[in-house]
């Protein structure tokens, strides 16, 4: 039960990563086929994103994690 914990840890961080990335790779990187961003191509933004502000916006959308407790052990 104590392995399951941990992988649902991970995965929750992996999935958390992966929307980061998409984040960036639409809003801050400058795409060399269409010399700007996606998301201002697309007229979603007007400016290009720094990293910091993804994560802020990341950080603010996401729900606060309430205090867990230890994984109960299988009998």
């Amino acid at each position: 039960m104590i392995g399951w914990c941990i992988s649902l840890k991970k995965f929750e961080n992996h999935a958390v990563m992966l929307v980061i990335h998409a984040a960036y790779y639409n809003f801050a990187r400058i795409h060399k086929t269409l010399r700007i961003i996606p998301s201002m191509a697309a007229g979603l933004s007007d400016h290009v994103w720094s990293l910091e502000e993804i994560i802020v916006m990341a950080d603010n959308y996401l729900p606060k994690q309430a205090k867990r407790g230890p994984c109960k052990k299988s009998a």
